[in-house]
């Protein structure tokens, strides 16, 4: 199929000579195109430019063309939402309401609640039951602009529970039009019946889990709740490179709480991200900064756990490259809304309006290891393309709280028109 997109108010392209990640000013510069097009054919984006140019350049598929006419419109690329828990059982507004009554995320989970509670939900949702309620979830998702999402895994605590999670995600990827990228996540919380034996447990993610999650090939990268009361830097390094050894790339959850060395960490290990960073020491920053480890910072969690939010705005400053994420999980983010993200990114972390759009397109792609398939608009990359109805890119974060989603492209196929998904009609 051939699609021409023309007449769009202004084309967000992202396009730039800058291999890997964006830093620094490379973050301001997102490549705008006023009245431009989009060609694509089959899977792909042939060219984007001026039509004039295109008509020129490619005649014959322009008269084959599928016109979509992007009049009082943007168009950008589709957004990439880099670290969500999209698999789990249950909800847990309970604890929203304990939290609105003084309890702390951590006293929560010491009660029994937080990840335990999610955990045991899981552990007992079938496979079908999960499979049904991440596919509605993936539907959100995509009606909000996402077009990649990631999927932890870390409700399990067990093999068979981990092994059910990922293997959900795995099937979702193949049925869904969302590509999902896995991770493996099975050191998230110590299971209770460690408590006391951390090392043991340590011992069966190393030994146990993450060779089977490599033989089975169910994910790419893995990721360890580096955490004071959760697992320290010694035994979250074990777990990262036992995995490294194994094929799987490191991502950890750094500094959410408390400091606890885990940016440093992070940059030690090569790690490809570190995730949420709320009080990540200024040397971790800069070490962060000179490893390349790109920022996944989470706006949504600090806003709904009321904590401070991340250092945005100094991580972007001394030179990290900065992504953002829904963290769409049941605890601590329960939304699937990353243009809202966007917003609070903007509003409490500091960061400007084309920074935003680069940490939700190019960054967080090369957060997952994507960034030269998709992120921007480019001849040869995927063709996961967004037309919203705003007049100009400015407008999405001056119009907040609002889905502005109007046609979503994915691989080259058209599955979300006039805000609807092709499959509800």
């Amino acid at each position: 199929m051939t699609i021409l997109i023309k007449n769009a108010n202004e084309v967000i392209t992202l396009k730039s000579n800058v291999q890997g990640p964006r830093t620094k000013e490379q973050m301001q510069e997102i490549a705008v195109i006023e009245y431009g097009s989009v060609l694509i054919e089959e899977e792909r984006i042939v060219a984007v430019g001026a039509y004039e140019q295109l008509e020129a350049d490619f005649p014959e598929l322009i008269k084959k063309a599928e016109t979509i006419d992007a009049t009082g419109k943007i168009v950008m690329p589709g957004l990439v939402d880099c670290h969500t828990h999209l698999v789990h059982g249950g909800t847990r507004e309970q604890e929203f309401n304990m939290r609105l009554n003084g309890s702390t995320y951590m006293e929560i989970m010491n009660a029994g609640g937080g990840i335990h509670a999610t955990t045991k939900r899981t552990r007992e949702t079938s496979f079908d039951e999960l499979y049904e309620k991440t596919m509605q979830h993936l539907d959100v998702f995509l009606k909000h602009g996402v077009t990649t999402v990631e999927a932890k895994s870390g409700y399990g605590l067990d093999w068979e529970t981990e092994k059910k999670q990922l293997e959900v995600a795995k099937e979702l990827q193949a049925a869904h039009h969302i590509d999902v990228i896995s991770t493996f996540m099975g050191a998230h919380a110590v299971p209770r019946d460690y408590k006391g034996r951390e090392d043991e447990f340590v011992d069966v993610v190393v030994h146990e889990m993450l060779p089977k999650v490599a033989e089975l090939e169910l994910a790419e990268f893995n990721d360890v709740f580096c955490e004071k009361g959760v697992f320290t830097p010694e035994q979250s390094r074990r777990i990262l490179e036992a995995g490294k050894a194994l094929g799987l790339t490191p991502k950890i959850h750094a500094d959410e709480i408390e400091p606890y060395q885990g940016a440093e960490l992070a940059a030690e290990v090569e790690a490809i991200s570190a995730e949420h960073l709320l009080v990540a020491s200024d040397k971790g920053i800069r070490k962060m900064a000179e490893a390349g480890t790109i920022a996944v910072l989470l706006p949504g969690t600090a806003f709904f756990l009321r904590a401070p939010f991340a250092r945005g705005r100094l991580m972007i400053d001394e030179g990290v490259p900065v992504a953002i994420s829904t963290d769409f999980n049941p605890g601590s983010s329960p939304t699937m809304s990353l243009p809202f993200i966007m917003n609070l990114a903007c509003m409490h972390m500091g960061m400007t309006l084309e920074e935003v759009l680069t940490a939700t397109t190019i960054n967080a792609a090369y957060a997952l290891n994507r960034g030269e398939q998709i992120g921007s608009l480019e001849a040869h990359k995927k063709a996961d393309v967004l037309i919203l109805d705003v007049a100009n890119y400015k407008q999405l974060q001056y119009f907040y709280g609002m889905n502005h989603t109007h046609t979503v492209i994915k691989n080259g196929q058209v599955v979300v028109q006039n805000g609807i998904l092709l499959k509800d009609q």
